[in-house]
């Protein structure tokens, strides 16, 4: 009798720890629509290559030193087209400080995304042409729009899934927390 009240009280206390785990996993994996996730550990962000809105060839690397906000986005996507004049505000109040890489994911490339541009009046934003997805394979982005923010040298610090509202106090403390410190 005393060995099947310990197997029994043993198969409890695994069921109890498996359901926990799986409670934590689910919790872990439920997406914070709009808000910053800052990474576990930073880690260096994975070499792309793109192009500029003009056709001429950029790399990730070519913006190390800077602080980057790596927006995937697409003309078609609703909640993208909602969070780029944010983006561009930002941009615009930010400065120098940060450095916006809008990549779009457009297959059409400029001949899509350059209208789209000009119509919105998103001048103001750098915009990026990755036509064959290679940023969000690389990222392993769950979708659009998604952001990284990287670090002056090269680590991602964390990401934003689904539109947010970048020009908000709320999404600028966040930025500025991360930022590094200016020299003075």
């Amino acid at each position: 009798m005393n060995l099947c009240r310990t197997i029994v009280a043993a198969l409890v206390l695994v069921a109890s720890v498996l359901g926990s785990a799986a409670t934590r996993a689910d919790d872990a994996d439920k997406l914070k629509l709009g808000e910053f996730i800052p990474a576990a550990s930073p880690q260096p962000a994975p070499e792309i290559s793109l192009t500029d809105s003009a056709g001429n060839p950029a790399a990730l690397a070519d913006f190390k030193g800077k602080f980057v906000l790596l927006n995937l986005w697409a003309t078609w996507c609703q909640p993208c087209l909602k969070e780029m004049p944010s983006l561009a505000a930002l941009q615009a109040k930010l400065g120098s400080g940060l450095t916006v890489l809008a990549v779009s994911e457009d297959r059409g490339g400029a001949d899509i995304v350059a209208p789209f541009v000009a119509k919105h009046g998103l001048d103001a934003l750098k915009i990026y042409l990755d036509p064959k997805s290679t940023a969000t394979h690389a990222f392993a982005a769950r979708g659009l729009p998604t952001s990284f923010v990287i670090d002056d040298n090269g680590n991602v610090l964390g990401k934003v899934e689904g539109g947010a509202d970048w020009d908000s106090d709320e999404m600028r403390a966040t930025l500025a927390k991360l930022m590094p410190a200016k020299p003075s």
